[in-house]
């Protein structure tokens, strides 16, 4: 039998309408810790502004061997906000995440454990497949690619959703909350001592997922925005290409009209060049405003997250651990 383990592992897990899944979720949780008797773990729900009183559901149920907790937000922040709510809250030596639906597997918890006993810092989890959707597919595809390429070299070609990480990850992003960001880029971005496991994603045994196109597509922009300076070159190097390809033309139209004389003029050739020109200009101040935006953001200084109130869930959990 193992020996009792004194240091505190904290699971963070961000709730959002479970409703009907969250006795399935506490089920697993107290049957895992019950398996692994000699951990000693802490549970955070982050009901991240649930209208179907998931929150209520989680303190009927009984939360038997592990400290349990509630972190109330006042509204939907999203995700990522749930998050880093979590982590402020979160008296572990470990911190890691996992979701209600359980898709990925608690088994992790022990095997990035063991990593970070190693002398590991960040402990990532990569998905080796995953049953979604070709066109799901395509956008993770595609967004670790472009991050590959103009943000971080070191991100995973399927991406990863698990991290367990130290309480000297967890201060820096306690210190640093930023908004409109991924967490998870912000962590692979602090560098300290990193490794990966992999392991097969689950298929969701309730519920639909909440990770819809809208979302997905603001993770693109704050990922772009917050973290590479991509964009910025890209209208740079356009309004170069369309300087040099504008000298040239208009070089050879002259040429045309004085030795040859050929070139019809008229509306069609106006109409593509505003096109053309507008178009860029159009882009052009679209990603320069999202810039501005993000920096009158950040200037006003408001509140990544409100939290309405923390509930501990200690019942029988309470005789086991004591948590300041």
């Amino acid at each position: 039998m193992l020996k009792p383990d004194k240091r505190l592992i904290t699971v963070i897990i961000p709730v959002f309408n479970e409703y009907e899944g969250i006795p399935f979720l506490v089920k697993s949780l107290n049957e895992f810790f019950a398996r692994h008797s000699h951990l000693r773990a802490e549970v955070i729900f982050v009901n991240d502004g649930s209208k179907d009183k998931s929150d209520e559901r989680l303190a009927e149920m009984e939360h038997e061997t592990y400290l349990a907790k509630v972190i109330n937000l006042s509204r939907n922040f999203g995700s990522h906000a749930a998050l880093r709510a979590g982590i402020a809250h979160a008296s572990g030596d470990f911190i890691c995440f996992n979701y209600a639906d359980l898709q990925d597997p608690l088994e992790l918890i022990i095997e990035m454990k063991e990593k970070m006993e190693e002398g590991r810092d960040i402990i990532w989890a990569h998905r080796e497949s995953t049953t979604v959707s070709l066109a799901e597919k395509a956008f993770s595809g595609g967004y670790a690619y472009l991050m590959q390429k103009f943000a971080f070299k070191n991100f995973p070609d399927k991406g990863f959703d698990i991290v367990m990480f130290n309480k000297k990850v967890a201060l820096e992003i306690n210190c640093n909350v930023e908004a409109n960001s991924s967490v998870f880029l912000q962590i692979l971005g602090l560098g300290f001592r990193q490794a990966s496991i992999s392991y097969k994603k689950r298929e969701r045994k309730t519920g639909a997922s909440k990770w819809t196109l809208a979302k997905k597509v603001k993770l693109l922009i704050d990922s772009f925005v917050a973290f590479s300076f991509a964009p910025i070159r890209l209208v740079s190097i356009i309004g170069i290409i369309f300087f040099v390809l504008g000298i040239f033309w208009t070089g050879y139209t002259i040429i045309r009209k004085l030795m040859f004389d050929d070139f019809a003029s008229g509306w069609p050739a106006l109409v593509s060049i505003l096109m053309v020109g507008f178009g860029i200009t159009n882009i052009s101040l679209g990603i320069i405003a999202e810039y501005l935006w993000r920096t009158l953001d950040a200037s006003r200084k408001r509140p990544v997250y409100v939290i309405d109130e923390v509930v501990e869930l200690y019942k029988k959990s309470e005789v086991l651990y004591k948590v300041d």
